[in-house]
């Protein structure tokens, strides 16, 4: 991973589609102050090291943040 200061796009198109209809429901809104409103036009990128998908909220339209941390099931 990259440790820079500058956003490195990814596609998130590449991710499995029921990886990606996940991220896309299971949102939080800053602005609405709920969860799980949705978000479009998903933009993934990598940010100092770490991996974000942002899009719009589905109700007001404001950013929508998350940040991708991945599993490590299956460590038994």
């Amino acid at each position: 991973m990259s440790d820079t200061n500058e956003r490195i796009p990814r596609d998130f198109y590449q991710r499995d589609p029921e990886e990606q209809q996940a991220f896309l429901e299971n949102t939080w809104c800053n602005k609405c102050q709920q969860v799980d409103l949705g978000m479009q036009d998903p933009i993934e990128y990598e940010f100092m090291g770490r991996i974000f998908i942002e899009g719009k909220c589905n109700v007001c339209g404001e950013p929508s943040i998350t940040e991708v941390v991945e599993d490590e099931e299956g460590t038994d």
